[in-house]
């Protein structure tokens, strides 16, 4: 007799109609009925851009336990509020609760569904946090624990910055990237990204929404394997329904209820501010147009890591440790991918116990949770290596062996080093050559001026952050609007093209407008500094008018001409007798309505050619104040210049520490930033502790110098920079050799870019690499050429060959710096011809140089800056270099003194504190010069005087004529060929008689 087993063929039949109702109620439904329920909560506020909900809310009848400390957790833009509540039992709410914490969501809910939510940029939801920290601080008492995920801890950070982390205890962030640019999801490169960024902020995101499949859609795509493969594990157990119960809450999450709708603008300001532009690491973003730095977080922070989270990958979550250097800063290190870190078994297992031991151990209730540490130092250097593709492989499928896994790595590891360098190049290419050859098109004629490049960025780029001051930023657009508004009120009083306008104004937003539209209109601004004789300014400016601000108004009218006041707002009160606005002496320019104004036929904006006089700054020479006229040419090659050396792009901030009555604030600091659509910080002036503050709350790339100026920053005892800074350059010119050292050191990896530009423009060298301290580097292309002319210093004459031509300095041989003219030549410039070849143009500087090996040019210092003295010529800019590089040497300056007739080098230094300097390191400087002799005389001084520009100065030292014999002086002689101690006998023989040879 067969024995029947029935169950072989009814048990596929029951798994076909098992299968077979399961999968009509995922297609009725969307998904298996769970019969779960979300935790109980209560909206406590709710306002358009938010609700804030209370998860479990406290019984408050007497005798019930306290409430815990408070948890607001706070979701990505594209994600629902609802994933902190996946399910009660292993949602984070419910663990947290279930801890004895007390947990709250802020819900930024579908933009989509909310009137204006399209509209909301990403400040909009940074304030709405802030926000809701004063709600939940209200209600509970007691400082707020941030919680994120991914963008949502990226926001918790920024509203922690904004709020300078008040009433916030902590913040605890999942996945959430810091550094973006440090490791791209897909192993996208940092230059590639950033650059995609900029471009879909700027050309798609301004005009297009994501829906909230399409960030689905995105997301699932971060990791195909993973969601192809639980697609197919589903369908595979869609006939055992206990087996999908217990996911399927997180699955129709992941599947369609947990997305949402992204907002355009609020897409483009994440793509522009913190990727393109990386700014949760530079700082400098702006929200509400404050400018905000997570160097402000001062509260603890926990960052979750996961090791296979291809989204926020390792190296660009742990950027906080850099960004945020005034936090204590621990991280926990999980094995999972992004969304795996808070939603899952694995984190009801790690990750929300964590966070609750955490929270307990920050209020004081608690130990240190065992799995979380200090976060390490992190490199600053970008190495394009985040989460391995081979790793996201081997976590996905774990299938791959070893071995085929490190030849993946090593072949991908040789082609991202060998592409690095050329993608790099490839970038700064397209950046830089539209303006050398923009610059190189330049003649008489070309329509250049400050006003119209800034026009141009307008336009290009309107909403473009341009210039930031107190903390407050503006766009080209809004500074745009505001230039053309002065002009009308110009012409309302009577300014036209050509005419001598004094600007009197302290470096403020006001005082480059009045600069630009003086600009547009084609007028000459003279630009005057208040600590000058402004009667003289005046006279020698041939000013007809004066703009000014309250704060030089009644200086500006003791002046002769009229007085025009702008800025402070319209309501400020100018305080003046009634006479002087009834008689016209002084014009309060913010009453002057611009729509009022009809505009005269005459006027064309941005009429500048290249050779109109643009601007006349002023500076001092032996005491007197010398006038010094600045064409557009000179400005736009100075300006051009800049931003190609520079490398200048939207993604910089540069620094102008100099007032903007300077020429190098006009010429360097304004002009490349104008040039290379960059932001511009002003300062109120220079403090060592202004200074860290700014950089850090701007976000400075770019500080621009004059001469010593950063010597009051570095060398100030309470000088401190801690952590991350996100400087990459300083440029400027004169900065002492010692100074560069210190500086560099201070800030790396950043590096000096030493300028040098004749007076008219016509020779720009550039020291670009800054590897070679007190170079001035070589030719800036488009700039035109320059030729060192072999000199002659005993008798000061250029040397010519057999054939009549100026013969070329050889290498290592002091020369006069010629340059050949590719724009307006100067009436006052020495033009030569006929010097290199017949007919040829070129003018002669009155710069020494000389010329190294490599190419690199280097300054000997002026003709008439040479001591010829009995030993020998000695150049002044090599000797002072030499001695500013000893140790110990803060700076050092050299000079002539004549003594019966005979002049002697003198060099004085002064030291850092507690340094010394000897006789051997004198001697061993002075010998490593390329070119001319060392000083004469060495002595040590306690100060040396600076000019307003930070130069220090020579005339009370070379008046006090030979110094003094003791410790600290030294004299060269020539017989041991070293230097030994000034003694009374010697300085006698010195001052009575000078011989050559041993003195």
């Amino acid at each position: 007799m067969v024995d029947l087993n029935f169950s072989m063929v009814t048990r596929p039949i029951e798994r076909l109609v098992a299968t077979a109702q399961n999968g009509l109620e995922v297609l009725r439904l969307g998904g298996l009925e769970t019969g779960s329920v979300p935790s109980p909560s209560q909206i406590v506020e709710s306002v358009p851009m938010y609700k804030l909900r209370r998860y479990f809310p406290p019984d408050n009848r007497p005798g019930q336990p306290p409430v815990g400390p408070p948890v607001l957790m706070v979701h990505p833009m594209m994600m629902s509020a609802d994933m902190w509540d996946v399910t009660r039992e292993d949602g984070a709410v419910g663990i947290l609760h279930a801890s004895g914490l007390d947990p709250w969501v802020i819900d930024f809910g579908s933009p989509d569904e909310v009137e204006g939510g399209m509209r909301r940029n990403l400040a909009d939801h940074i304030v709405a946090l802030s926000e809701a920290v004063d709600t939940v601080k209200d209600a509970t008492g007691h400082d707020v624990h941030f919680v994120g995920y991914s963008q949502g801890g990226m926001f918790c950070y920024q509203a922690a910055a904004y709020r300078r982390s008040k009433d916030i205890a902590s913040v605890v962030a999942f996945g959430s990237p810091v550094d973006t640019l440090a490791a791209l999801p897909m192993g996208i490169p940092a230059n590639m990204g950033a650059a995609v960024a900029d471009f879909m902020a700027d050309h798609v995101f301004n005009r297009l929404d994501i829906p909230s499949w399409m960030a689905r859609m995105g997301f699932q795509m971060m990791d195909p394997l993973k969601t192809a493969k639980a697609r197919v594990d589903f369908v595979r157990q869609l006939h055992d329904r206990e087996a999908l119960l217990p996911r399927e809450q997180q699955r129709r999450f992941l599947e369609s209820e947990g997305w949402i709708a992204w907002s355009g603008p609020a897409i483009s300001e994440l793509l522009k501010q913190f990727i393109a532009h990386n700014r949760m690491m530079t700082g400098g973003f702006a929200i509400s147009g404050q400018m905000v730095t997570l160097t402000d977080i001062t509260c603890p922070i926990l960052a979750f890591v996961g090791e296979v989270d291809d989204i926020g990958q390792p190296a660009s979550v742990r950027g906080i440790r850099r960004a945020a250097p005034n936090s204590e800063v621990y991280e926990c290190l999980i094995r999972a991918g992004h969304f795996g870190l808070v939603v899952g078994s694995r984190a009801a297992q790690q990750s929300w116990p964590t966070v609750a031991d955490w929270v307990r151990w920050i209020s004081g209730d608690g130990t240190k949770p065992e799995n979380i540490h200090l976060m390490a130092d992190q490199p600053a250097e970008h190495t394009d290596s985040g989460v391995a593709f081979s790793s996201r492989v081997a976590h996905g499928i774990g299938e791959v062996s070893e071995a085929a896994l490190a030849l993946a790595r090593g072949a991908a590891d040789a082609v991202v080093a060998a592409n690095r360098s050329v993608r790099t190049l490839a970038v700064e290419t397209v950046r830089t050559l539209p303006r050398l050859a923009r610059l190189g098109q330049l003649n008489d004629h070309t329509r250049i001026s400050l006003g119209r490049i800034i026009d141009e960025q307008a336009h290009d780029a309107p909403k473009g952050e341009f210039l930031l001051f107190d903390g407050r930023v503006h766009t080209y657009e809004a500074v745009n609007r505001r230039i053309n508004n002065v002009v009308r009120g110009l012409i309302a009083v009577g300014v036209r093209q050509g005419d001598r306008v004094g600007v009197l104004m302290e470096t403020r937003p006001s005082a480059l407008v009045a600069i630009a539209a003086l600009s547009r209109l084609g007028a000459v601004a003279v630009l005057m500094r208040p600590d000058t004789d402004l009667s003289a300014s005046v006279r020698l400016g041939r000013v007809t008018e004066i703009l000014t601000d309250p704060t030089n108004l009644d200086a500006a009218r003791q002046l002769p001409g009229q007085v025009l006041v702008l800025g402070g707002g319209e309501s400020r009160d100018l305080d003046l007798p009634a006479d002087a606005l009834e008689q016209g002496q002084v014009i309060d320019m913010e009453k002057i309505d611009p729509d009022a104004v009809e505009l005269p036929a005459w006027y064309r904006p941005n009429p500048g050619l290249a050779r109109d006089l643009a601007f006349i700054a002023f500076s001092s020479a032996d005491g007197d104040l010398v006038a010094k006229q600045i064409t557009n040419y000179r400005w736009a090659v100075s300006a051009f210049g800049t931003a190609s050396t520079a490398a200048l792009g939207r993604r910089d901030t540069v620094y102008c520490l100099t007032p903007l009555h300077h020429e190098s604030a006009l010429l360097v600091s304004l002009g490349g930033a104008v040039v290379g659509g960059t932001r511009i910080a002003l300062s109120r002036g220079l403090r060592p502790d202004r200074f860290v503050a700014e950089v850090r709350q701007y976000g400075v790339t770019v500080v621009s110098y004059t001469w010593a100026m950063l010597r009051d920053v570095v060398d100030d005892p309470a000088f401190v920079l801690h952590g991350n800074h996100p400087v990459r350059l300083f440029i400027g010119s004169g900065m002492p050799t010692g100074l560069w050292e210190r500086v560099v050191e201070a800030f790396a990896p950043a590096h000096v870019v030493e300028f040098f530009a004749t007076t008219d423009g016509q020779a720009v060298l550039a020291n670009v690499a800054g590897a070679k301290i007190g170079s001035k580097g070589r030719p800036l292309p488009g700039a035109g050429r320059v030729e060192l002319g072999a000199y002659d210093a005993e008798h000061d004459l250029i040397l010519e060959n057999d054939r009549g031509f100026v013969q070329v300095a050889g290498v290592n041989q002091v020369g006069v710096l010629l340059a050949q003219s590719r724009g307006p030549i100067d009436p006052t410039a020495s033009v030569k011809r006929g010097v290199f070849a017949p007919a040829d143009t070129w003018i002669s500087t009155d710069y020494l140089f000389w010329r190294d090996d490599d190419g690199d040019y280097w300054l000997a210092g002026g003709r008439g800056s040479v001591v010829r003295t009995a030993r020998g010529m000695v150049y002044t800019e090599p000797v002072t270099n030499a001695l500013g590089l000893i140790t110990g040497v803060d700076l050092a300056v050299t000079y002539g003194v004549l003594v019966r007739g005979r002049h002697v080098a003198v060099s004085a230094v002064t030291l850092l504190p507690g340094a010394t300097i000897t006789a051997a390191d004198l001697t061993e400087a002075v010998a490593s010069m390329p070119v001319g002799l060392g000083p004469d005389i060495v002595h040590v001084v306690p100060q040396l005087t600076l000019s307003g520009t930070y130069r220090p100065t020579v005339s009370a030292l070379r008046a006090n004529g030979i110094p003094k014999a003791g410790r600290q002086a030294w004299y060269f002689n020539s017989g041991g060929n070293e230097y030994r101690r000034l003694t009374p006998a010697v300085r006698t023989e010195l001052t009575g008689q000078h011989r050559r040879g041993n003195a």
